[in-house]
């Protein structure tokens, strides 16, 4: 029997820029120039690349790395943290604000493979959803629904355009219903959120919540570059911020904390949070977190302890940093 033939370093090589270029031109709608720029090259040479994708079948209705070009690192996360990752290219020299918009605009083309009609997708508001739906793409769904996964409201602000300026992007770009959580993001007393939670109305969205067929969220962490809404805006007050510190919290998913190995039962804000507890997010079919930037690494380690994740939407800096460990 003859040993199998190593593919050419030039064609793989080719391979990877075409892929590259693909992404950049078909998900992030980057001019052919622009793209030239980034990848230091011609914009013929660009051209070619974008061609060569097509032709070598790298490209259909979205951009996707075949299964056999992914990388043993990358396999090995993915089997180790039962996790699809979609890599969003992004140069190193992006800062962190234009670094989410790329990987907060890769997701909203992204999602449309995850979302269809006759569908409940719950989305937790923040800085990365709110992102995400500035990008999205229409598309035509039936008897669709999105729902709010956690409140808004704060001593502040009720919080309602905030979320549900979010909420209607979502809803406007799937035909889809939206369904809003009028309650306190933290209440004071966790015995009045016991109360409310035995109320029909907020039942009724605590049920649509428990049978939504998709999750999408993004890491809360009071360390990021690009700090979560959650903990800029008046939600947290300096007790608060104590209590978080002494329970070793790490991160949070729609305001539910959880440490660094994604425990969260016995944080004591959790108590107080609006937000569907970690062990009922898991069970969730379909789980898309929406990550960008190294400062975020803790968090996204957590998350997967807890296995949150099923598909993670990631920029290139931040997935090389989780292969290295």
């Amino acid at each position: 029997m003859k040993a199998p033939v190593a593919e050419h370093p030039v064609a793989n090589e080719r391979m990877r820029d075409a892929l590259r270029a693909a992404h950049l031109y078909y998900m992030q709608d980057l001019t052919m120039e622009a793209i030239a720029s980034e990848l230091h090259t011609s914009r013929s040479s660009v051209s070619r690349l974008i061609s060569y994708a097509r032709e070598a079948g790298l490209v259909e209705i979205q951009v996707k790395t075949p299964a056999e070009r992914v990388s043993t690192a990358l396999q090995r996360v993915q089997e180790k943290h039962h996790v699809t990752v979609h890599v969003v290219p992004v140069p190193d020299s992006a800062n962190e604000v234009d670094r989410l918009e790329r990987v907060a605009m890769s997701a909203a083309r992204i999602l449309n493979q995850f979302f269809d009609s006759n569908m409940t997708m719950g989305i937790a508001w923040g800085s990365t959803m709110s992102a995400v739906s500035r990008h999205l793409q229409p598309k035509v769904t039936h008897n669709s629904q999105i729902v709010q996964l956690n409140g808004a409201a704060n001593t502040r602000t009720t919080g309602i355009v905030y979320a549900s300026e979010i909420m209607s992007r979502f809803g406007t770009a799937y035909g889809a219903y939206v369904q809003q959580f009028p309650v306190p993001a933290f209440f004071d007393d966790p015995a009045t959120k016991q109360v409310l939670w035995r109320e029909r109305s907020i039942r009724r969205v605590l049920d649509i919540q428990k049978r939504m067929d998709v999750a999408l969220f993004g890491l809360g962490t009071p360390n990021s570059e690009v700090p979560g809404h959650v903990y800029t805006s008046g939600y947290l007050d300096e007790s608060d911020f104590q209590s978080l510190r002494a329970s070793h919290v790490i991160g949070d998913v729609a305001t539910v904390f959880y440490r660094a190995d994604g425990s969260s039962s016995d944080v004591p804000m959790n108590a107080r949070s609006s937000g569907p507890p970690l062990d009922q997010l898991a069970k969730v079919s379909r789980r898309v977190c929406v990550v960008s930037g190294k400062s975020r690494m803790p968090a996204l380690r957590g998350a997967l302890a807890a296995h949150l994740i099923t598909d993670l939407i990631v920029d290139e800096a931040t997935v090389h940093t989780l292969l290295e460990e």
